[in-house]
C-alpha cells in the first residue's frame, strides 16, 4: 500500500509540475518570474500530489471508512488544497474568490456525492462481472 501510496504521489507530482510550468508558459510567456515563486509552484504541485496521489487513492481503495466520511474528508480537503493551492499563485486572486467558499463547499459536497455513488455502481458492476467470470471458469 504505502509503495503505491508513494509512486501515485510522484506520478501526479511530475505531471501536475510539467502542467504548471506549461500553463505558466501559455499564459506568462514573455514575463519573468522571481526564483523563490519556483518554491510556490513546488508546493502547488505537492498538494495536488498530496490530494490526488494520496489521500483520494488512499480514502477510497486502501481506507475502510464509511462513504459519507469519505465524501465530507475529500470534500473538505478538495476545497482547503485548492484554495491554499490559489493562494500560492496569486494572493490577489485568492481574495476574489474568498467569497464564494461557502459555495464552493456545497459544490464539493454535491459534486463528491454524486461521483462516490457513480463510482460505487461502476465499481460494482466490474466486480459482479469478475465474479461471474470466475464461477462460469469453476463449472
Amino acid at each position: 500500500m504505502i509503495k503505491n501510496l508513494k509512486q501515485s504521489f510522484f506520478q501526479v507530482f511530475a505531471v501536475s509540475s510539467v502542467w504548471i510550468t506549461l500553463l505558466l508558459s501559455i499564459f506568462f510567456n514573455g514575463q519573468t518570474i522571481a526564483l523563490h515563486y519556483l518554491w510556490n509552484l513546488i508546493g502547488i504541485s505537492t498538494i495536488i500530489a498530496l490530494l490526488f496521489g494520496v489521500v483520494y487513492s488512499g480514502l477510497w481503495n486502501y481506507l475502510t471508512f464509511k462513504p459519507v466520511t469519505n465524501i465530507l474528508i475529500t470534500s473538505f480537503l478538495n476545497i482547503a488544497g485548492g484554495l491554499t493551492a490559489v493562494w500560492l499563485f496569486s494572493a490577489q486572486m485568492f481574495a476574489f474568490i474568498a467569497p464564494w467558499i461557502p459555495g464552493m463547499l456545497i459544490l464539493s459536497l454535491i459534486l463528491h456525492t454524486i461521483a462516490f455513488y457513480v463510482y460505487a455502481r461502476f465499481d460494482a458492476k466490474k466486480k459482479a462481472s469478475q465474479l461471474n467470470g470466475l464461477l462460469k471458469n469453476q463449472q
